[in-house]
C-alpha cells in the first residue's frame, strides 16, 4: 500500500497568530487551534501547524515552501502584508500569470499565483 499524504507540517513561534494568518489572508479554515497546535484545511489541503520556541527551528529559511493560486495577487499581497507578511522581491509578470514570493510572520516562503 503506498503512502497517503497527511498535511504539510510548518513550525511557528505564536500558531494562534500563524493560524490567523493563513485563515483572514488565505481562506483556510480553522479546524484545530490551541496555544501548541492547529490544523487548518483548504480544499483537500491541510495545513499543521506546530509550536515551537526554539530560534533553530523557526527561522528565515526555505524550510517549507508553499504555493497558493488566487484570484486578485495585489489585493492579497496587500492583505497579507497587513498582517505581518515580506514580499520577497517584487511581484513578476509572466506569460501565464503574475507570481510573488512571500514569508510569511515566522519567516517560512510561499508563492501566490494568479493565472493570466
Amino acid at each position: 500500500m503506498a503512502a497517503t499524504f497527511r498535511w504539510v507540517l510548518q513550525l511557528h513561534k505564536d500558531v494562534p497568530k500563524a493560524a490567523r494568518f493563513y485563515s483572514e489572508g488565505l481562506g483556510f479554515t480553522i479546524d484545530v487551534c490551541t496555544l501548541r497546535w492547529a490544523e487548518l484545511q483548504s480544499g483537500p489541503l491541510k495545513l499543521a501547524l506546530m509550536h515551537s520556541s526554539s530560534d533553530i527551528n523557526v527561522q528565515k529559511s526555505y524550510s517549507s515552501m508553499l504555493s497558493f493560486t488566487v484570484t486578485d495577487i495585489q489585493s492579497t499581497v496587500t492583505k497579507l502584508m497587513m498582517l505581518g507578511a515580506e514580499l520577497d522581491g517584487p511581484i513578476k509578470y509572466e506569460v501565464h500569470g503574475k507570481v510573488a514570493a512571500m514569508r510569511c510572520i515566522d519567516g517560512h516562503m510561499f508563492g501566490l499565483y494568479e493565472p493570466a
